[in-house]
């Protein structure tokens, strides 16, 4: 995955919350397609990045992930929150029956970062304000200063694996996943389907994940108040603007602990 041409070094810091895994075997491809949100098969004819889920037959989400095939390469590659990795190894290796499919750690380091992107790196395919992100490549360095990831995932409403979203509770549509490139409805079943077409085509969301503006600070997982009403969950804040996973019918005189929200204007 490395450049055979030496080049300057690029500004990207390493990702150490992040886990790599990787699926090897004649059956990778098809393995992976009847399990994840998102369609795979646009990497078996060339590389690149996607980012997807892996749900519960319920339609709730369990764990989100990259899914990677590097210039060259024929395994698939996993770049996961390390706090989920062992235990979607262990449920992939459930579902995995006689496919010709093995899941194994990868030794491979994560680095991520703005502005130009070194050689063999991929754009974040969730929003262009992510940047990139680059598996096994030695040549970056840390940023001048340190990237504040926080506020670009709270301006553009992106969720993080553990913060919004919750294992055995969160929804793809609700989560925002249609809109950052997250699930495909054109490619056939995978676990949870059902569930999540039905959302899409059968019902209106009542509720989901917003980006409010915010007078003050309170805890992740604070409950928000519409008035005296339950209202939702206040989730993470940046630069006087907060993520918050909301009934939509009570988007008024809100309020989490001693912060106010409001709508963006």
């Amino acid at each position: 995955m490395t450049s055979p041409h030496p080049q300057a070094p690029h500004a990207g810091e390493p990702a150490a919350d992040r886990h790599i895994l990787q699926v090897t075997g004649a059956d990778r491809f098809s393995f992976l397609q009847g399990l994840i949100s998102n369609d795979i098969l646009p990497l078996e004819r060339a590389p690149g990045i996607l980012w997807a889920a892996l749900l519960t037959a319920q339609g709730k989400y369990l764990s989100d992930f990259f899914v990677i095939r590097a210039q060259g390469e024929e395994r698939l590659l996993l770049d996961i929150s390390s706090a989920l990795a062992a235990d979607t190894a262990r449920r992939l290796m459930m579902y995995r029956l006689r496919a010709d499919a093995q899941i194994t750690e990868a030794p491979v380091a994560v680095a991520r970062g703005l502005g130009t992107a070194p050689s063999g790196a991929f754009a974040d395919p969730r929003h262009p304000a992510l940047g990139w992100r680059a598996y096994g490549l030695p040549q970056t360095m840390p940023p001048a200063q340190p990237i504040d990831w926080d506020s670009i995932r709270v301006a553009h409403c992106i969720p993080e694996s553990g913060i919004e979203l919750v294992p055995n509770e969160s929804y793809l549509l609700e989560s925002g996943f249609e809109r950052l490139n997250g699930v495909d409805f054109r490619k056939g079943c995978y676990v949870g389907q059902e569930v999540t077409a039905r959302m899409k085509h059968k019902t209106e969301l009542k509720k989901g994940l917003v980006t409010l503006a915010i007078d003050g600070a309170a805890p992740v997982g604070t409950p928000i108040l519409s008035g005296e009403k339950e209202a939702g969950t206040l989730f993470t804040q940046a630069g006087g603007k907060a993520i918050a996973y909301l009934r939509f019918d009570r988007m008024q005189d809100m309020t989490a602990g001693t912060a106010r929200l409001s709508p963006l204007s």
